[in-house]
């Protein structure tokens, strides 16, 4: 069984608004190197929807952008991706795939079938992942600035505090620190 770990950007203050980090070259190669090391990607429809207008037109070579974005677009192609949603069943980007029924059941048949783990990168669907025990890591980029504005990490709440291990914490050039936790015993 994979690993179900939950990776996003976010500032200071919890705004995971995906307009508010750093997009540099060493942030997308820090993706790029997640992403090579996990076996699926894993998101709700509204971040699928999100990706889905830009990256197949950038890993096509439709629209220009820097070497580090088409890499990671290219392999972003390439990776299976699954989305949860209630809303749509049809999504044709190249190797993607709906999860639908019970969440927990299918989330959990994911990393089943996942050895090399599975990167979540939704944060709502995070919180109700979270809500049913299924993330086991979290590697957030927090970048040093303070938005002012949400959306926020977990504004839904969760019904008890996670206990979390510090793995590492690495600085980026930028003054953005990756760290990553895994949930605690």
């Amino acid at each position: 069984m994979g690993l179900l770990t939950f990776v996003i950007n976010l500032t200071l203050d919890g705004c995971v608004d995906h307009q508010e980090g750093i997009a540099d070259d060493e942030t997308h190669t820090f993706f790029t190197r997640l992403m090579d090391e996990s076996g699926a990607m894993l998101w709700g429809r509204v971040t699928y929807e999100m990706m889905e207008r830009s990256w197949p037109a950038i890993a096509r070579g439709d629209a220009e952008a820097l070497p580090a974005l088409r890499e990671w677009a290219v392999k972003l192609e390439a990776k299976p991706k699954y989305v949860v949603s209630s809303t749509r069943s049809d999504f044709p980007w190249t190797n993607s795939h709906h999860i639908a029924g019970d969440l927990r059941t299918g989330v959990q048949a994911l990393k089943d079938a996942t050895p090399e783990g599975v990167l979540l990168g939704s944060g709502k669907l995070a919180n109700e992942l979270d809500r049913l025990d299924l993330v086991d890591e979290y590697k957030l980029l927090v970048h040093p600035r303070i938005a002012g504005h949400g959306p926020t990490l977990y504004e839904g709440g969760l019904p008890s505090t996670r206990r979390l291990e510090l793995v590492s914490a690495n600085h980026l050039r930028s003054g953005a620190v990756a760290l990553h936790y895994r949930r605690a015993p």
